[in-house]
């Protein structure tokens, strides 16, 4: 592919797991959209050289930036967001006339598919399993934008959780409470309303299988929201449905993280359809 002032190319670096996924979306986008644009997948090492190498192609527009670069390429951007220095990793990389500007879309992407789903979370009580990276971003996003009731968090790495609510509460003025994912689960599931799933139980080679929530604890007052996405329908969500929970997958945060990506890439509206579809038949596929 030639760069010119036409044409545009968005790239994801990182971790080769899960490449596929993005690309399908993000190509889809831009067939719909009728832009010239594409969207590629780099196994990066050095991430200050990449990034000079976007400076100096104007037309590279984006890039998506996965484990492990998350938080290496913040000290290498011109401008990061207020939400991303609040989570503490960046996940999207925009370039605004050679000045490289970086987000975080993941807990804005949760936000956007709570509101698909017509899931309200004003007012509601708020379970976290989990204190890791995305977890910390759709605590943020929720804790400072959508206005819950409260919200708990429960993991199992004490020092963690206990870092990420102490941020919390300093930057935000919804109550946090903290526990232990082993000992407190059953307590917290049986006062709680919304339960978001952060752990890597029950993904594709990984404790695959498995879920973190024993199935009699569900009930059908429960939102379940799990952000493993491979499988689609994990053993959590299997269980939520049998219990009438309502069920929000994974693949929906991937989703609405990514049209956020391509709207502050291109500034227009995301093409929502193609990129579902585009991403429904990877997850079919295997890919």
């Amino acid at each position: 592919m030639t760069i010119t002032a036409e044409t545009g190319l968005c790239a994801v670096i990182g971790h080769p797991v899960g490449h596929s996924l993005s690309p399908a979306m993000h190509n889809a986008a831009f067939r719909a959209a009728g832009l010239n644009f594409v969207y590629l997948a780099f196994d990066v090492t050095d991430v200050a050289a990449c990034l000079n190498g976007m400076r100096a192609l104007p037309s590279f527009r984006g890039l998506s930036v996965t484990i492990p670069h998350k938080m290496a390429v913040m000290p290498h951007l011109d401008e990061v967001t207020p939400m991303a220095r609040l989570v503490g990793c960046v996940n999207t990389v925009t370039n605004q006339g050679g000045r490289l500007i970086g987000s975080v879309t993941d807990g804005a992407g949760t936000l956007r598919a709570f509101a698909a789903a017509e899931v309200q979370l004003q007012g509601q009580r708020i379970l976290f399993l989990g204190a890791g990276g995305a977890v910390r971003a759709v605590a943020y996003a929720m804790a400072l934008h959508a206005a819950p009731h409260c919200i708990t968090i429960l993991g199992r790495t004490p020092g963690k959780v206990r870092t990420l609510a102490e941020d919390l509460r300093r930057d935000a003025s919804v109550p946090i409470a903290t526990g232990c994912l082993a000992d407190d689960l059953t307590g917290s599931l049986a006062s709680h309303d919304i339960i978001i799933q952060g752990t890597p139980v029950g993904m594709h080679g990984h404790d695959e299988g498995s879920s973190p929530v024993p199935g009699n604890l569900l009930r059908p007052e429960h939102v379940i929201f799990d952000m493993v996405y491979r499988p689609r329908l994990t053993p959590l969500l299997k269980n939520a449905v049998r219990a009438g929970c309502r069920t929000i997958p994974g693949s929906d945060m991937l989703l609405h993280q990514a049209i956020i990506q391509f709207e502050t890439w291109t500034d227009l509206p995301a093409p929502v359809d193609a990129m579902r579809d585009a991403l429904d038949l990877a997850l079919n596929q295997g890919l």
